[in-house]
């Protein structure tokens, strides 16, 4: 029985509409994660715009000194950003140019940057940049009001994040508090490629369908076509960071863009 329903939304949470997009290709989403600033704001903007020839959603990481599950491929391109002079103003900035050029953009932020930056104020302006909601990993919904209040006012979508750890009382409350799609995160940890994505993903994702109407996407550790294919076949999208940011490092970005693009669409 679903307890929170992306229908009952009406047409106000467009971020849930690009997995329903997607779906209606009979395919998975594909999100990609690059961080805001890295190697400098500019390139950042250059390399997101790629990636959105490839990618249903733009992921835009806010860089921070203190991550709480960024792997070191993450940390070390966080680092880069900071060193270069990134400040969270410029994510706005990114976004607004990302979107400008037909990507889809959400934030991908710990909660201290946007607490320090001014909640209400930060919602205002990414809204008006054309974001679409943000994801959060260390604001437990019981603990988001302010932010919460902040997204309904400027229309973002509050994302979540499940693991499989996750009791059902808590699957419960996070659904329910939920906007956009849920973001199943597929083993606990830190963020990084892997050689193969922990087969709990495809029960995670069984068990959190049976709270939300919500999509469902899986990320942490994906790293090639193949294992985006594997769970393109069970979730509503599909998350890439790490390997992106590789792939940057490398020259190759939109080659692995296209393997991962192709991934979700089954052909991998």
């Amino acid at each position: 029985m679903s307890t929170h329903s992306a229908e009952g939304q009406g047409n106000t949470d467009r971020l849930a509409q690009v997995f329903r997009a997607a779906k209606e290709e009979a395919r998975a989403a594909f999100v990609g994660y690059l961080p805001a600033g890295y190697p400098t704001v500019a390139e950042s903007v250059e390399n997101m715009v790629a990636l959105a020839r490839y990618a249903d959603l733009i992921e835009v990481g806010i860089p921070f000194t203190d991550p709480m599950m960024d792997g070191p491929t993450i940390q070390a391109a966080a680092d880069t950003a900071l060193a270069h002079g990134f400040r969270v103003k410029h994510t706005i900035a990114v976004v607004r140019d990302v979107v400008a050029a037909g990507g889809n953009c959400v934030v991908m932020s710990y909660w201290n940057p946007i607490l320090q930056y001014g909640p209400e104020k930060f919602a205002a302006e990414l809204a008006a940049a054309g974001g679409l909601g943000s994801i959060i990993p260390d604001l437990l919904p019981e603990e988001s009001g302010r932010w919460s209040a902040a997204c309904e006012a400027e229309g973002l979508s509050p994302v979540y994040l499940v693991a499989p750890s996750t009791t059902e009382e808590r699957l419960a409350i996070t659904c329910s508090a939920a906007k956009g799609f849920v973001y199943a995160a597929s083993h606990m940890g830190i963020t990084g490629a892997q050689e193969q994505v922990a087969s709990s993903a495809a029960e995670l994702v069984r068990r959190t369908r049976e709270h939300t109407d919500l999509p469902v996407a899986v990320g942490l550790g994906v790293r090639n076509g193949q294992q985006a294919r594997d769970i393109a076949e069970f979730a509503d999208g599909v998350i890439v960071g790490s390997a992106l940011i590789q792939a940057v490092e490398e020259g190759t970005l939109p080659d692995l863009a296209a393997e991962l693009a192709a991934g979700v669409r089954g052909r991998a």
